[in-house]
């Protein structure tokens, strides 16, 4: 990923966020910050919308990084797209999604609700963020694992400029 340094990635619950980020992160040797370990208290406790702010702040000012995690309705995802030259929208099926979460780990009816609602509520609002904060980065829409093998190939061989 040429001159590409703060990347941000979003998507559903189950999508796969975090196996990206860690493989992006061994192509291309930029840290990875998994969101989730830096937003959860003990006991799942949410972090405020207002020290999740914040939070991010301190983890923006790195030069480069991969931030991977998209907190649906807990999230405050602006503070991370204003700085991030790009965005990957992981938009996997309710049904792909909820297959990885159930073999995944055991989970949450909030998150259910949140995996089920996620294209109909999470991504408009997502979309229009990015719309807003991140207008300048490169944004890549990807909708199936096809296309996940493709973008994957195209950062590995340094051909990132199209639309995967």
């Amino acid at each position: 990923m040429a001159a590409v340094k703060r990347v941000v990635i979003l998507g559903r619950g189950g999508s796969g966020k975090s196996t990206l980020a860690a493989r992006l992160g061994a192509i291309t040797g930029l840290p990875v910050i998994e969101l989730d370990k830096h937003f959860w208290r003990p006991g799942l406790e949410a972090t405020s919308p207002d020290q999740w702010a914040a939070v991010q702040g301190e983890l923006v000012r790195a030069e480069a990084w991969i931030m991977d995690g998209d907190l649906g309705p807990y999230d405050v995802p602006d503070v991370r797209l204003q700085h991030a030259d790009t965005v990957i929208l992981l938009d996997f099926s309710f049904w792909r999604c909820a297959w990885r979460a159930i073999r995944r780990s055991r989970e949450r009816a909030d998150f259910w609700l949140w995996v089920w609602a996620w294209r109909r509520r999470s991504r408009p609002l997502l979309l229009s963020a990015i719309a807003t904060h991140a207008g300048d980065a490169k944004l890549h829409v990807i909708r199936n694992p096809h296309a996940l093998r493709r973008f994957i190939a195209q950062v590995t061989t340094g051909k990132t400029a199209g639309q995967p």
